[in-house]
């Protein structure tokens, strides 16, 4: 369970480092008049602290490593 739980946490780390961020989008009502209806599209970008990374790398490797 801890080596699959490490190999889980090692992926994560690579694509943590290796994405930087990740965005997503909502839709926000700007009109909303009898029939008819206006929204607009916002982008969110949310970035990945490169430590975090750093942390889920060491710390999958440690539980892959350890005996």
């Amino acid at each position: 369970m801890n080596k699959t739980l490490g190999l889980i946490f090692i992926v994560l780390g690579i694509i943590g480092l290796g994405w930087g961020a990740f965005t997503f989008t909502t839709q926000k009502k700007v009109v909303d008049i009898g029939p008819l209806h206006a929204t607009r599209s916002e982008h969110h970008t949310v970035p990945i602290p490169p430590i975090a990374g750093i942390v889920l790398l060491a710390g999958g490797v440690y539980l892959v490593a350890r005996p």
